[in-house]
Parts: C-alpha cells; sequence; structure tokens
C-alpha cells in the first residue's frame, strides 16, 4: 500500500453557520428544540433569520469544522461537498481553503442556495440549529474525486449527509473506494434523529464491518444500541467495531479498541460560550493523535483539548493555535 497523501478526507455538508446571541423567551417564541438541530425549509430559513438579531456568518458544516480543526493540527485534508455558485458558496469555498484543506467539488448552477444553518445561541453557551440544506443535499457520486479517497489514510463521513438520496449514494459509493484501497472508514452519526431514520443502516454498516471509527455522543449511544444505559450501550456495540468513541459533554469521554478501554475527563474552560461543533473539534483532535498512532488516551486528550476551545467562543472553527495548546496539555 503506498504512503496517502491525505491524513483524512471527509465528505459532508458545505454550510455557512449564521449565529447570534438570544434569549430564552426567544426560542420559545419560536418553537424551537432549544440545543436541538431541526431541519427547515427556504420558507423556513427565511422567517427565522429574519427573527434573529445581529448575525454572524461563519463557514460550518460537521465534517468541514472536523477538517478544519485537523489541518489546524498540522494534518493534511481534503474535503467533498456541495455549495451552489453563490454569495455563501464562495464564502465557504474561501474558509475551507483558507484553512489550507484541499477542496475541488465544482460549484452547482442555479436553485438551491448554498445551505445555510441559523444558529441561536443561548447565554448558558447552548446553541439550537435549524438547517436548510440546500445545495448540500445534491452532491452525486459523479462529483467524488476517487483518486482523493484512495490517497486518504481515513475516510470521514458524516451521518447529516446520509439523509437525502444522492449525498448518500455518494457515501455508500466512497467506502467502496476507500475499502478497496485498503483505508479506514470513520463515520460520525451526527444527531439522534438521523439516527432514527437510517439506524438500519447505520448498523447494517457496523454489522458488515465497513466502519472502522464511529463517533456518538451519549444520547446517540442510546438510540443506536436501544440502550438508555451508557455503559450498556457501550457493551453492545463496542466489539462489533475496531475503535469506538463516545463522548459525554461535560463529563468526558470513552474510547474502546480491541478490547482496550481509555477515558478522559472534559478540559476545565472559564465560561462556555458557544457549544457549536464541540463534537466536530473532539473527532478533529482524537483523528489527529489516531493518524499518529498515538494510544487511546492520549487521542482523547486531544480532542478534549480540542473542544473545550471551540466552545470557549462562538463558531466552530478554531481560533486558538490548537498545536500549541496540544502540545502544552501532552507535554
Amino acid at each position: 500500500m503506498t504512503e496517502p497523501r491525505y491524513d483524512v478526507i471527509a465528505i459532508g455538508n458545505a454550510i455557512v453557520d449564521v449565529m447570534a446571541p438570544c434569549d430564552d423567551a426567544l426560542i420559545e417564541e419560536l418553537q424551537l428544540a432549544k440545543g436541538g438541530m431541526s431541519l427547515i425549509d427556504a420558507d423556513g430559513a427565511r422567517d427565522l433569520y429574519s427573527a434573529m438579531g445581529p448575525a454572524k456568518e461563519i463557514s460550518g458544516g460537521s465534517a468541514a469544522n472536523t477538517l478544519a480543526g485537523l489541518a489546524a493540527l498540522g494534518a493534511q485534508c481534503s474535503f467533498i461537498g456541495q455549495v451552489a455558485s453563490d454569495q455563501l458558496g464562495d464564502v465557504f469555498s474561501h474558509d475551507i481553503r483558507a484553512a489550507g484543506i484541499d477542496f475541488d467539488t465544482p460549484a452547482r448552477e442555479g436553485e438551491p442556495p448554498t445551505a445555510r444553518c441559523l444558529i441561536f445561541v443561548t447565554p448558558d453557551g447552548e446553541r439550537t440549529m435549524n438547517t436548510f440544506l440546500g445545495a448540500s443535499q445534491f452532491l452525486p457520486p459523479a462529483a467524488l474525486s476517487e483518486d482523493a479517497i484512495r490517497d486518504a489514510a481515513v475516510l470521514y463521513l458524516e451521518g447529516y449527509l446520509w439523509d437525502p438520496e444522492e449525498p448518500r449514494s455518494a457515501m455508500r459509493r466512497a467506502i467502496e473506494v476507500a475499502r478497496s484501497a485498503g483505508r479506514k472508514v470513520a463515520f460520525t452519526a451526527s444527531e439522534s434523529f438521523v439516527i432514527d431514520r437510517h439506524g438500519n443502516d447505520f448498523r447494517a454498516l457496523i454489522d458488515e464491518g465497513l466502519i472502522d471509527i464511529l463517533f456518538v455522543n451519549e444520547s446517540e449511544l442510546a438510540t443506536l444500541t436501544g440502550e438508555d444505559d451508557f455503559e450498556a450501550g457501550l457493551a453492545a456495540i463496542a466489539p462489533k467495531l475496531p475503535v469506538l468513541v463516545a463522548t459525554k459533554g461535560a463529563n468526558g469521554a470513552v474510547a474502546i479498541a480491541g478490547g482496550e478501554r481509555g477515558e478522559v475527563a472534559a478540559e476545565p474552560v472559564e465560561a462556555v460560550v458557544d457549544t457549536t461543533g464541540a463534537g466536530d473539534l473532539f473527532a478533529a483532535g482524537f483523528l489527529s493523535g489516531h493518524v499518529k498512532g498515538e494510544n487511546l488516551k492520549n487521542c482523547l486528550t486531544r480532542g478534549a483539548v480540542c473542544a473545550a476551545e471551540i466552545i470557549s467562543h462562538y463558531g466552530a472553527r478554531p481560533e486558538a493555535d490548537l498545536r500549541a495548546l496540544v502540545a502544552e496539555r501532552l507535554g
């Protein structure tokens, strides 16, 4: 097997986050599920945008956020995702390339526009996300760079993108390409509602041995396994996976690989400003260690450091020097 050009190549939603602070009363008035993620249509996006206060636009998308963290940690990365030929598409394309990530997927002409996520952030730092998927849900298998997939040590797939038919087909093809090249496949479940809709697909991928690294939070673990108890959920699925990573928010995270178990506490932060992207950056930190062959505890510590940095400010792209933070923590 040849040495890969990329550490990680990811397929995910190409989204621009539109973020604004708000109080709990507005969340109730708009009848939003605080702390959750809901899919909305174009009309819903317009209505929510008009209800927002002054907003800040920051490129996002779960897998793209993870790559931004990985790139900041020195990894070589590439992204596959669909934008439209419009202003927000230009913003996303510029931002991801400026982070040092290769992005060559051609923009899509016409409607719908580039995806956007309207994020309301309450004073406790909780984020309530409302996503209009737009052009991102029209990523066809033909848009894949199969050579790039073969040339990456890890293919990282975003569960959110499993919902629409075209990108789901593209991701299935990407798994075939990665597997045929002897590369690893990592998968993030993204959200419990995605598992509610496609859990049978995800369980089949796991049972067929097509996923090497699975990222879940405790809610997603429960939905995937049917076990409300966290430890029971781990026991139900860990034997089926080479690597399982399960995060517990403020209670840290657990990873199990080949019967070995590692645990880490959450890193302390002065204040939780915005939890957007915490799981994405945890995955970035973990993978940055995994591709270097580091032990589970170090991989988990990297993840915790990156998650702590991201919740200390608005937005899901790192602002501090992640490499310096990780080096300081690991010694």
